[in-house]
């Protein structure tokens, strides 16, 4: 009992609070959170088709899935319990981070918890995307720099390479933040650390990792650019540097905006926390780029937990004495209840209707990032409404075909969240796989369908008239809660094709 109870105590803050963000999401977890989620559609295509490279992500975070297919099957528990495991690891991850800082348990404890609450951070753990290992890779990084900057030891631009080539292979983002630590270093006194042959060995490993996916990008024209370029231009939301800290804020949770800003402002001017200034740089660089590039808000949130970490340090030691623990304790007792007052917003632990309620009477609403309608529900939530629903309608359509239709017939989504739930969906009803126009479906082609008869998901009758001679609309598909493009979506057959699928596929390419 002794030894449980030692090894308990053993236990570090970020530990503790680790569980605590995991068992928080435990509800929606083995709830299944709403469904499916569009990109689980994609992601789940993408790993029946494995490849060193895919339109618009490199290969890591589908092998992963893949693996976890072939160990639990499509099972939606397996699929949401890695997301909120990445999240909870992340939360530990920042206690580490605060600890290299010199921190103690007070601040190791504190760095979990803002990032534990933070609100980008649940959400992106709410479904599986590359985007749950992003911020771990990063910040996993950040860690070794800590350890190379406080111990001088070179070799650790090993595994700093290691994890670094693992990061490009889950995002090309890692380019980003491995650039940001190179500003952040040239600029300071740690350039010292760039000098030698162990950096150059961690970059070529790191690199090494890259090259079968730019092998794979340059024998398909570079799609990934095409694919950011596309994005940049039409699908994300133009906003301003204000705009776009605004969202910070929101992202971050608005209770620790005074964490991460006293956090930043300490790596340039404490005297005891300015050895790590290169990541203050760091963070200011990619905030620039960030903008520059018109991206989306979440794009910068992987690297704030260096920021919530040299914060929660500097307010260790600013406030050691007897009043300051006391103003400690209550700051962190606000982040834990504000935490725990926004989580229905980000986490889907309620009914739908009592989701929107929720929202409406907090009065707060996510940052919009694209250019779409506005709905009920977020768009996290919403496009989890009516792919199941949507799929039943096409297989009615494709159900009311002879015969000898159904086997020439193939079945268009508009993008690959439409297509990839016939994918997924419509195995039960012995459908056709799916082809689309959009992202990596194009690059998989017609799919060994002819298209002399076509079930097309959304769009206008006088576009398909262009294609064949006969088009019928079969049903509108509806569901108040999806997303506002997935909702009221004409349910086409054509018949008589004017021209062959092959023939018109270039000009169905959207990569966005």
């Amino acid at each position: 009992m002794k030894k449980a109870t030692s090894f308990l105590a053993s236990l570090s803050p970020g530990f503790w609070v680790a569980l605590g963000v995991l068992v928080v999401q435990l509800p929606a977890v083995l709830s299944g959170g709403f469904g499916m989620f569009r990109d689980e559609f994609y992601y789940i295509a993408c790993s029946d088709h494995l490849a060193w490279g895919y339109v618009d992500h490199p290969p890591l975070s589908i092998f992963i899935l893949r693996l976890l297919r072939l160990a639990f099957g499509d099972s939606l528990f397996a699929l949401r319990l890695v997301p909120a495991l990445a999240v909870a690891t992340l939360a530990w991850l920042s206690a580490r981070l605060a600890k290299e800082m010199g921190g103690a348990g007070f601040s190791q404890f504190l760095a979990a918890l803002a990032c534990g609450v933070a609100p980008v951070y649940l959400a992106v753990g709410s479904f599986y995307s590359m985007n749950i290992f992003e911020p771990l890779c990063w910040m996993g990084c950040a860690w070794l720099l800590q350890r190379i900057i406080n111990s001088g030891r070179q070799q650790l631009w090993i595994p700093f390479g290691l994890l670094a080539g693992l990061a490009l292979l889950n995002k090309h983002s890692m380019l980003f933040f491995g650039a940001a630590l190179v500003v952040g270093l040239l600029l300071t006194r740690e350039r010292r650390l760039l000098a030698g042959k162990w950096p150059w060995i961690g970059g070529a490993i790191a690199l090494w990792f890259l090259l079968p996916n730019l092998f794979w990008l340059a024998r398909h024209d570079w799609a990934t650019l095409e694919f950011m370029r596309n994005a940049q231009a039409w699908k994300n939301l133009p906003m301003s540097p204000l705009e776009f800290l605004s969202a910070q804020v929101l992202l971050q949770h608005p209770l620790t905006l005074p964490l991460w800003l006293a956090g930043l402002a300490a790596l340039f001017f404490h005297p005891q926390l300015k050895k790590y200034r290169c990541f203050g740089y760091a963070f200011v660089f990619l905030f620039l780029l960030f903008v520059a590039q018109r991206g989306k808000p979440y794009y910068l949130s992987p690297a704030f937990p260096m920021l919530l970490a040299s914060g929660a340090v500097l307010l260790e030691r600013f406030a050691a004495n007897k009043l300051g623990r006391g103003l400690r304790i209550a700051y962190a007792a606000l982040l834990l209840v504000g935490g725990l007052a926004l989580l229905p917003m980000w986490v889907p632990l309620l009914p739908v209707e009592s989701q929107i309620r929720y929202t409406r009477a907090i009065g707060m609403a996510p940052p919009k990032m694209e250019r779409t309608k506005d709905t009920a529900l977020h768009q996290v939530y919403a496009d989890r409404f009516g792919w199941q629903e949507m799929v039943a309608v096409v297989a009615r359509a494709y159900k009311s075909l002879s015969p000898e239709e159904q086997a020439v017939c193939a079945i268009y989504g508009q993008n690959y969240g439409e297509a990839g739930a016939v994918d997924f969906y419509g195995k039960r009803y012995g459908l056709p796989p799916a082809i689309s126009g959009h992202n990596n479906y194009w690059l998989w082609g017609t799919r060994g369908r002819s298209g002399r008869v076509l079930i097309v998901i959304g769009g206008k009758r006088e576009d398909y008239l262009q294609a064949y001679e006969e088009v019928t609309l079969f049903a509108v598909h509806a569901n108040p809660y999806a997303m506002p493009s997935e909702t009221d979506l004409p349910i086409w057959i054509c018949r008589r094709p004017r021209v062959t699928l092959e023939q018109i596929w270039p000009q169905v390419k959207d990569f966005g």
